[in-house]
């Protein structure tokens, strides 16, 4: 038993949960079975064979299935369109061929792999539908409160159908409907372990017994026909003509069957600390479907109301199922007698007590309190399914959940950042009364990717915050994984704007991976031209902000300076080669100023490595120098320089290198470890492929070191 069953047994357990579950679902199947078209047995039916086939089959120990509220309405809503009558024989023949397709629909959603898309559906769209069904569903059972009969369709015509139904009142039904349902709410609080649809299904037939209540007008359920049932092969010609309302309605059915369930099953994982597998629960809920059409059943689905239950009486394993259904076998041999004697307004209170566990009153006032926009999309979702039925609504809620992921992508959060002194970061200037902005400068981070839709408002934030004294404009795009061409073309564009009105623009603090679909989407001159820094301190250093910054108001931060390795960040596998170029040029300017320090000024600043990508990072400039001394032992080797004049520069080399290093032994030391380490293998690289000019470096470097 261990090995076939999901979940460790606990028999003592496991048999109260099932012999409870079994209880429950009798008043609840027979109530559900009617709303889908079909004779209340099909409802017990539905507890028998169906949940025996999920309980060898399920990863999910604790979970329940059986006859449920939203595949039962959306099966009866189908009815309605068609115009097939409620328990009529067309209806007992063909809802187990729509069954049957949604069992072949969960055959294409596991080929499909759509189990992954349940995390696409918001949770206000998926509370919106599921309640709008559930409302859908009472507003449907209404007319029997009063002894009236069940209406079918959206809102309107259900409305139209208590107004004519009110010509059936009978108060005595009235007052047993309320009373059932007025009972129950109020147990359901104090006593919430007790199982009360059970305990007033009791009732009801007590009350028959002794005070006959249908001899005053209150109506009994149909006699229950006793045995277990025949199997049954649905034939799937009657599909006929309505073949694609009954195909659409059938993949919204096991749609809304995998999404509600999945992410039931999903929940009770957590409590119960074990994983669930997706997969292998798509296929448990076509076998069981099938299973459910054999005994000519509406579609099943898993039962979030039995699954508390049998969590409360503390089920360990799908035993509780097994037990569950032979206890239902017993009911349909033996208990059918006594089920006739069940007073309608009874079983429809309970149903519509069940009905309203389900509707998310608790997620629409959560909703109304921490985010008037999720309301708005869980009102509309409700409002599809009441007004358009559940086809539709469907298709809305979907409609309504992607657009809310486009509206969120269209419109993420930005904020603009500024230091706080003494912290070594930069922070959201509205969420940190102490931050400050950096003098002339704009620190912009845009939370979500660039794309044609939102590239617009990009731009308009930034350009209203510039103030005529802004020199450098900086964005944190470390939630940016991602641009379309639109918004690269725009970026350059507005990168031109700005340089023609004398700002610097700058891209930071992103993954590297991002510089590659630049370049590939045409924007590799964002990267070449230095516009990709690493971080916004690389940015800054570039744009000829030294530490300490200035800040607004006056004030300055002294803090230590960042290091970190730049080039191979923003070229990728063509760092190397970026190298080699920057120092190419670096060397050919040195040439071109031979007899003066203008050039070599220039390179040789304090204030960093300057070379047409902008200012090279403290970690990136000795690698840099490597370069450039191999760079100018070509020129010598091509007898453009003298050696005499190379030996002068590589001179200067030698004493900026160690000025920078002294610099970065003062930020930290352990950069210098990973910097030599760096540069060992870089040498080493350099000693391979040019093995003369690196021999003639070394030792000029051993002579300067001598000397020295």
């Amino acid at each position: 038993m261990k090995r076939i069953i999901a979940g460790k047994p606990n028999i003592a357990n496991d048999l109260l949960a099932g012999i409870i579950v079994a209880l429950v679902s009798i008043p609840i199947s027979m109530g559900y079975a009617q709303i889908a078209g079909l004779p209340v047995q099909y409802g017990l039916y539905g507890s028998l064979l169906p949940i025996l086939v999920f309980a060898f089959m399920t990863t999910s120990p604790m979970f329940v299935i059986g006859v449920d509220a939203m595949p039962a309405a959306m099966v009866g809503g189908l009815l309605a369109t068609l115009g097939i009558a409620n328990g009529s024989k067309r209806a007992v023949a063909l809802v187990p061929v729509i069954t049957i397709c949604v069992a072949v629909w969960f055959i294409v959603l596991y080929l499909l792999r759509a189990g992954r898309i349940v995390k696409y559906i918001s949770t206000p769209v998926m509370g919106g539908f599921i309640s709008g069904v559930a409302t859908s569903i009472i507003l449907m059972q209404i007319p029997k409160l009063w002894g009236g009969n069940a209406g079918t369709g959206e809102i309107v015509p259900l409305a139209k159908n208590m107004y004519h139904q009110w010509s059936e009142f009978n108060s005595l039904s009235l007052i047993l409907s309320v009373g059932t349902i007025v009972i129950i709410l109020v147990m359901r609080k104090l006593v919430p372990k007790v199982p009360m649809h059970v305990v007033m299904m009791i009732v009801g037939i007590v009350l028959q017994v002794f005070l006959h209540l249908d001899q005053k007008g209150v109506k009994l359920l149909p006699q229950v026909k006793s045995g277990l049932p025949a199997l049954v092969f649905p034939d799937i010609r009657l599909i006929g003509d309505n073949a694609l309302e009954i195909l659409i309605q059938s993949l919204s059915i096991a749609a809304v069957i995998m999404t509600q369930t999945l992410l039931a099953t999903g929940n009770y994982a957590k409590k119960g600390n074990y994983e669930i597998n997706s997969g292998r629960e798509i296929l448990s809920y076509s076998a069981m479907n099938v299973a459910g059409a054999l005994v000519g059943c509406c579609p099943i689905n898993g039962s979030v109301s039995r699954s508390a239950l049998a969590y409360t009486f503390k089920a360990k394993s799908q035993l509780m199922s097994i037990v569950a259904s032979v206890v239902m076998a017993g009911i349909l041999l033996f208990g059918t007698p006594i089920l006739s004697l069940l007073p309608i307004p009874v079983l429809t209170g309970i149903v519509i007590t069940a009905l309203l566990s389900v509707v998310e009153f608790s997620l629409a006032a959560r909703l109304h309190k921490t985010s008037k926009y999720e309301l708005i999309i869980f009102v509309m979702s409700f409002g599809a399914v009441l007004i358009f039925g559940t086809v539709y609504g469907v298709m809305i809620g979907c409609v309504i959940s992607f657009a809310a992921v486009a509206v969120r992508a269209v419109a993420p959060s930005t904020t603009f950042l500024g230091r706080i002194k003494g912290q070594g970061n930069f922070y959201p200037l509205d969420r940190n009364s102490l931050a400050r902005p950096i003098k002339n400068t704009i620190i912009y981070r845009f939370n979500g990717n660039i794309f044609f839709a939102n590239i617009d408002r990009f731009q308009k934030d930034i350009n209203e915050a510039i103030k005529p004294d802004t020199k450098q404009v900086v964005i944190d795009a470390r939630s940016i994984n991602s641009m379309d061409i639109t918004a690269i073309d725009a970026i350059k564009a507005f990168r031109k704007s700005l340089q023609d009105r004398g700002i610097k623009f700058y891209i930071t603090e992103h993954d590297g991976k991002l510089n590659d679909l630049i370049r590939n989407l045409g924007g590799e001159d964002l990267i070449e031209e230095g516009v990709m820094r690493r971080t916004i301190t690389l940015a800054l250093r570039d744009a000829g902000l030294k530490k300490p910054y200035e800040l607004e108001d006056g004030d300055y931060l002294d803090e230590p300076e960042e290091v970190l390795a730049e080039i191979e960040w923003a070229f990728g596998k063509d760092a190397e080669k970026r190298f080699e170029l920057m120092a190419q040029k670096s060397a050919e300017a040195l040439l071109d100023s031979l007899g003066s320090d203008t050039a070599a000024n220039e390179l040789f600043d304090m204030g960093g490595v300057v070379t047409e990508w902008g200012k090279i990072g403290r970690y990136d400039e000795d690698e840099f120098w490597d370069y450039l001394e191999i760079a100018l032992e070509k020129l010598v080797k091509q007898g453009q320089m003298s050696k005499e004049d190379a030996s002068n520069l590589e001179e200067l080399i030698e004493k900026r290198r160690a000025q920078g290093e002294d610099r970065l032994k003062e930020i930290n030391e352990k950069s210098i470890e990973t910097l030599h380490k760096h540069r060992r293998m870089i040498r080493d690289q350099l000693k391979e492929e040019l093995p003369e000019e690196y021999a003639r470096v070394h030792n000029l470097r051993k002579q300067i070191k001598n000397q020295s």
